[in-house]
């Protein structure tokens, strides 16, 4: 192998390396973000809300569904009816 074919599987690899490792960066921004707005709407909602199943369903979304607290449907999965 020549040099310059060495370094742009070089440069290739790192390019590569890099682009996962930000895209995974970027996810756990989402799952803390989700994380956070979950014990927001556990200060708003109190015991209506089931804020550790909130936090399972971050992580087990990768944070792509957040909860809104003022948004009835999104926060609806994690709601309790007291008794």
């Amino acid at each position: 192998m020549n040099t310059a074919f060495k370094k742009i599987v070089f440069l290739a690899t790192a390019l590569a390396l890099i682009a996962v490792i930000g895209h995974a960066a970027a996810d756990m921004e989402d799952v803390g973000m989700c994380i956070r707005n979950c014990a927001q709407c556990k200060k708003m909602l109190g015991a209506y809300f089931e804020g550790p199943l909130c936090a399972d369903a971050c992580v087990k979304f990768k944070g792509k569904m957040i909860p809104d607290c003022e948004n009835i449907d999104s926060v609806a999965p994690f709601l309790n009816k007291l008794e």
